[in-house]
């Protein structure tokens, strides 16, 4: 079976959120007994991988307290039951492309803001926020982002998708484009995010409790409807 449970081997672990030059991933879990990894937060899903007694995974928390996110190989999500890990005191993070400090200093371009974007990682979500320590709404994330680089954008997400220069092809994009997603319950974009490259993106995300980094999963490309630069 092939093995969909990301190698610890090939990511670094340090201690603290949002370290130079590293996107985190998550926090190192470790299982407590075999453990089954589901496609979905329900034990009737499917199996994707069966966990064995003390293996290092990677986890985030889930929306449903009882599972918790597994990061995958592939880059897709899976679901343990959450007494079945151990949470250590160590995120997950993976190697991306070098970022300044917590000041944005003399960077001006989209990328650069991308990266000193990751400074933020860890901020609580708060709907309708626009406080980068304390707490923010997603739109207002990436509305400050851009800001500190001079462009300003509108408040929501919807109204963001509208502004910039379209992206057309999910192969074109470029670290710094802002992302957009269909909101079903709502009927239009309700979320948006900041394109990191290599299939990363970061966002204020409410299953994230705050902002965070995550992969363009199949999921999260089924929900893009509008990229922008």
């Amino acid at each position: 079976m092939k093995k969909w449970i990301l190698p610890i081997t090939t990511v670094l672990v340090g201690s603290a959120w949002g370290q130079d030059g590293k996107v985190v991933l998550g926090r190192l879990g470790q299982t407590t007994a075999e453990a089954a990894i589901y496609a979905a937060p329900n034990g009737a899903s499917r199996v994707y991988y069966r966990a064995k007694p003390f293996e290092y995974i990677c986890v985030n928390f889930s929306p449903n307290p009882n599972y918790l996110k597994v990061t995958m190989s592939n880059g897709a999500q899976g679901f343990i039951t959450a007494p079945s890990v151990a949470m250590l005191p160590y995120q997950v993070t993976q190697a991306v492309n070098n970022r300044g400090t917590r000041s944005l200093g003399s960077q001006t371009s989209r990328s650069g803001a991308a990266r000193w974007s990751l400074n933020f990682v860890g901020t609580p979500y708060k709907w309708g926020g626009n406080d980068m320590n304390n707490g923010i709404d997603c739109s207002g994330f990436v509305k400050k982002v851009y800001g500190a680089i001079g462009i300003n954008l509108p408040r929501t997400a919807a109204e963001q998708a509208l502004v910039g220069q379209p992206i057309r092809n999910y192969e074109d994009l470029a670290q710094g484009d802002r992302l957009y997603f269909w909101e079903s319950k709502r009927g239009k974009i309700g979320h948006t995010g900041i394109y990191l490259g290599n299939g990363y993106f970061v966002h204020s995300s409410v299953g994230h409790r705050g902002v965070n980094t995550d992969y363009l999963t199949p999921k999260w490309q089924r929900l893009l409807v509008a990229a922008r630069r």
